[in-house]
């Protein structure tokens, strides 16, 4: 059975699915989309050796080893330019997933769409999708297992999106939908927040431009939840 984070991501693949997996974990969602949509075509990609023979033993189990190509390699050194024209990277921090993306630049050409999940620093994806020629066209926020998972859809668009700092952090859609996973979130980043800024406040040399970020950030959480009557 697919985690429901999973399942989440391939229902924003489009036809005529050929699609990157990079850090695929066992390849269950190419595996999941292949099974789903026959003439679908997947590369799974991973970065050692473990994982990467998992990977190729899921498929082989699955019998889909015509439609699913299980490489290792580093980010997107696994694929050519042209060779797919969607890319899902999942489970990792944004900043890993921002270097993925910058390090394979030169492999993004017919990349229509990037299905990105990360487990934390969203705000660095979504900066790193407005200033590369994408933009964000959906986003999703869903709770599993005690976890949070932000989910960022972003295509290819040439005139640069224009978002503000809030939006940066929060979501531009999850701004606008607010849902109630969405809300138990930003309740638990404020608490953090102010953890953190009491502990700044407390040291000998205090960090004064983080801390100026820091009241920022909670001040603009207030003003959310505060919106929304939370």
């Amino acid at each position: 059975m697919l985690s429901n984070r999973l399942q989440q991501l391939a229902n924003y693949l489009e036809d005529p699915i050929c699609f990157a997996d990079i850090g695929s974990d066992h390849a269950y969602l190419p595996c999941y989309v292949c099974v789903q949509h026959p003439k679908a075509k997947a590369i799974a990609g991973e970065l050692n050796e473990g994982p990467y023979q998992r990977a190729k033993q899921t498929v082989l189990d699955q019998h889909l080893a015509a439609q699913i190509d299980v490489r290792k390699g580093n980010g997107l050194e696994v694929i050519s330019p042209g060779e797919v024209n969607q890319i899902t990277i999942a489970g990792m921090g944004g900043k890993l997933i921002c270097s993925i993306l910058n390090n394979g630049k030169n492999k993004l050409s017919g990349v229509q769409r990037l299905i990105l999940q990360p487990n934390i620093d969203a705000h660095l994806v979504r900066k790193w999708v407005i200033d590369n020629s994408y933009r964000i066209t959906a986003e999703a926020i869903i709770l599993e297992e005690g976890y949070v998972y932000e989910i960022i859809v972003c295509d290819f668009y040439t005139k640069q999106q224009k978002l503000n700092n809030q939006q940066l952090l929060f979501g531009p859609f999850l701004l606008e939908e607010k849902t109630d996973v969405f809300q138990q979130k930003w309740l638990s980043e404020k608490n953090k927040r102010l953890s953190l800024l009491s502990q700044m406040q407390r040291a000998s040399l205090p960090p004064q431009e983080k801390i100026e970020q820091l009241v920022k950030e909670i001040n603009w959480i207030e003003e959310v939840l505060k919106d929304d009557n939370c």
